[in-house]
């Protein structure tokens, strides 16, 4: 069997998620203390993010749109404080800035430089970050968000929407990710190949197990050719 696409999931499979995000809580909390200010008066960083979180727990039918959830939670704040709504895509646009502000992981780059010379490459994912902006899009054919799909992983339709943007079938494709249930199961539902990115070497949680598991994406051509 041969593989002729490879797809990948962004978030914690090629940078680090959680310093990101981090960052980019950080930024816009002090943003908004510096332009409105009425807002962070009332909530604490901590609490904004709990509220944020209640408010995408309010509005589970658009999870998949996480843009669409931030900007409607801005304006949630805005109406709270007393505020138009002028502030809600200057303010999304400081968090989105940073949230793209990512490191890869070591070897990413040059393996997908590498595997973008054989393969068909393409990206998946749930998140909204944007390969192109970082600087990485041109290493890839295709890229599918789940704001474009209209489901979040694992729902297989995202992964068949990424297959015909592919060209090529569920059986010559793998998904990279580090999410057991997201890209491993949602990989597998499809059809597809899938590779499991588990640098801390989490024991696998159960469900169908994944065809093969890496620490570094370094590993990831090697395992791809014994497939």
């Amino acid at each position: 069997m041969t593989i002729r696409c490879i797809t990948f999931d962004l978030d914690d499979t090629l940078w680090e998620c959680h310093p990101v995000i981090q960052r980019a809580e950080q930024k816009f909390y002090d943003w908004l203390n510096s332009y409105y200010p009425k807002i962070t008066q009332k909530y604490s960083q901590q609490a904004l993010i709990e509220h944020r979180m209640a408010f995408m727990q309010a509005n589970q039918d658009y999870t998949h749109d996480l843009s669409w959830i931030r900007k409607r939670w801005i304006e949630k704040l805005a109406d709270e404080a007393g505020y138009d709504h002028s502030l809600v895509e200057p303010g999304f646009e400081v968090f989105w800035l940073a949230r793209n502000e990512v490191t890869l992981f070591d070897g990413a780059l040059e393996t997908l430089e590498t595997l973008s010379q054989n393969f068909t490459l393409g990206v998946i994912s749930n998140g909204n970050a944007n390969v192109h902006h970082i600087g990485i899009g041109h290493l890839f054919d295709f890229t599918l968000s789940s704001e474009q799909a209209g489901v979040s992983k694992p729902h297989q339709d995202i992964f068949h929407q990424a297959l015909q943007l592919a060209s090529h079938a569920a059986h010559e494709t793998v998904y990279v990710g580090d999410d057991p249930v997201r890209d491993i199961n949602g990989a597998h539902s499809a059809g597809m190949k899938a590779i499991w990115f588990n640098p801390s070497l989490t024991p696998w949680p159960g469900g169908k197990t994944p065809d093969a598991v890496i620490r570094s994406l370094t590993e990831l051509e090697d395992k791809i050719s014994k497939m």
